[in-house]
C-alpha cells in the first residue's frame, strides 16, 4: 500500500424528507445571501424546486437563481455565475442537481477568487496541478446520482469554444454539505438513471484497477461497492419509485467518488480521459460514453495486470471459467460487463452512439495537451495506444 492522506469535510444528510430542511442546512453554513444553480425545468416538474424554495424563505435566507446547466457543464454558465457572485455579494452557492450542477457551482465558487489578471481557463483547467483558490462555500441538494460530486474534491468543465474537457481535483472543491434525499429521484428517465450507474461504477473501477500491492481492504470494499451498483441499477431502471433501490444507489454514488476507495493505492482514469474527449465533441452522455470506452481500454491492457482482471471478473462479475485459462476469462469477464450495459440501455460501440472514427487523432492530440504526457496509472498511455483504443470501441 502507498502512503497516503485522506480527507473529506463534506457533511452528508441522507434519507427520507431531508430535502425539506434544506433552509436549515444553508443557514447553518453561514449562507445568507445565496447563488441557486439548477438545470432546466426538470426540478420544476417535479416539486424539488418548490420544495427547496419554501425551505429557504422559512429560512429567511434570500436567494439569486441561476439556471440552464447543462450535461456536460460549459464554461461560458461558470463565466456568468461568477459575475452574479461578485455583483450581489453572494456567501454562499447552492446546487440544486447532479453532478454537471455541483460542478458548475465549484468553479464559480473558486473562479469568483481568481486574482485579477488570470483566466479561470487558461491558467487554472489547462495548467495541470495547479492549486486552485479557495472560494465561497458550495453546498448540494442532490437530485441525480452519479459523479460522485456531492462529496469529492473534483471539477469537470467542457470548454464549448476549444472543445476541451478538463478537470481539476483540490480540496478547496468539497462542498460543505450534502442533501440527499433518495425520493428526489424517483421521477428520472432510465436513461439517466443508466448513465448515473455507468458513472459511479467507473468511479470505482478507475480505481480497482492498479499495479498496488497490499490493498486488500479497499479491494473488497470496492468489490463490494461494484456489486452493489451491478445488482440495483437493472432493477432502478425498471421500477424507478422503490424506495430500497435508489437508496443504495444514492449511497454508492456518494461513496464512489469521495477517494475513500482510493487511499493508498495507484489509480487509472485513462477511460475517463478517453471519454472526456467524446462528451465534448459530440455531447453524448458522460455514463454512455464510458460503456463505451471502458470495455475497449481493458481489452487494450489487461495483459499489463492479468490477475487484477482474472479478480475483477471473477469476484465482482462473476465469471466462473478457470482462472488458468487467463485469456478466455478476461474475454468472458468484458462480455459479461457489455451485456450488463446492454441491459441498463446503454451503448458498448462508437458506432451504437452514432460515432465514427473521424476525429480521433484530434481526440488523441486534445487528451494529451495542457501539459499531460501520458493517461492512465496501470498502463501509461501515448498517443498510438490512445489511438487504438478508440478504433477498438468502433
Amino acid at each position: 500500500m502507498n502512503n497516503f492522506v485522506y480527507r473529506c469535510p463534506t457533511r452528508i444528510i441522507f434519507g427520507k424528507d431531508v430535502i425539506k430542511d434544506t433552509g436549515t442546512f444553508v443557514k447553518n453554513a453561514g449562507g445568507t445571501d445565496i447563488l441557486m444553480v439548477y438545470g432546466g425545468g426538470s426540478i420544476k416538474k417535479n416539486g424539488i424546486y418548490n420544495t427547496v424554495v419554501e425551505s429557504l424563505k422559512e429560512s429567511d435566507v434570500k436567494f439569486t437563481e441561476l439556471s440552464g446547466v447543462k450535461p456536460n457543464p460549459r464554461l461560458d454558465l461558470v463565466l456568468e455565475g461568477i459575475k452574479l457572485v461578485r455583483e450581489k455579494k453572494i456567501n454562499l452557492i447552492l446546487a440544486v442537481g447532479g453532478g454537471s450542477t455541483i460542478d458548475t457551482c465549484k468553479a464559480i465558487a473558486f473562479g469568483s477568487a481568481v486574482p485579477e489578471g488570470e483566466d479561470i481557463w487558461d491558467d487554472y483547467f489547462m495548467v495541470l496541478g495547479k492549486p486552485i483558490p479557495k472560494g465561497i462555500p458550495v453546498g448540494v441538494v442532490l437530485t441525480i446520482p452519479a459523479a460522485g460530486s456531492e462529496m469529492s474534491n473534483s471539477c469537470v468543465i467542457t470548454n464549448h469554444n476549444t472543445l476541451n474537457k478538463r478537470g481539476i481535483s483540490n480540496e478547496n472543491n468539497y462542498p460543505v454539505f450534502s442533501v440527499i434525499d433518495p425520493q428526489v429521484c424517483y421521477s428520472l428517465p432510465a436513461y439517466q438513471t443508466a448513465c448515473g450507474c455507468s458513472d459511479m461504477l467507473s468511479h470505482m473501477m478507475e480505481r480497482y484497477f492498479t499495479n498496488t500491492s497490499g490493498v486488500d481492504l479497499t479491494d473488497e470494499l470496492l468489490e463490494g461497492a461494484m456489486r452493489v451498483v451491478l445488482n440495483y441499477a437493472p432493477k432502478a431502471v425498471s421500477n424507478p419509485d422503490v424506495y430500497e433501490y435508489r437508496e443504495q444507489l444514492m449511497f454508492a454514488s456518494t461513496l464512489a467518488h469521495n477517494n475513500l476507495f482510493g487511499c493508498g493505492r495507484q489509480q487509472d482514469w485513462a477511460s475517463h480521459w478517453l471519454e472526456h474527449e467524446l462528451s465534448a465533441q459530440y455531447d453524448i452522455a458522460h455514463g454512455a460514453g464510458l460503456a463505451i470506452m471502458t470495455p475497449a481500454w481493458m481489452r487494450y491492457v489487461w495483459k499489463e495486470n492479468p490477475q487484477r482482471f482474472v479478480q475483477f471478473f471473477t469476484r465482482v462479475l462473476g465469471s466462473t471459467l478457470p482462472v488458468t485459462d487467463v485469456e478466455n476469462l478476461v474475454k468472458d469477464g468484458i462480455e459479461r460487463l457489455e451485456n450488463w450495459y446492454r441491459l441498463i440501455g446503454l451503448p458498448v460501440r462508437l458506432s451504437e452512439a452514432n460515432i465514427d472514427g473521424s476525429n480521433f487523432e484530434l481526440f488523441a492530440e486534445r487528451c494529451l495537451s495542457g501539459g499531460r504526457t501520458a493517461a492512465g496509472g496501470l498502463k501509461k498511455l501515448y498517443r498510438d495506444d490512445i489511438l487504438a483504443i478508440y478504433r477498438l470501441a468502433l
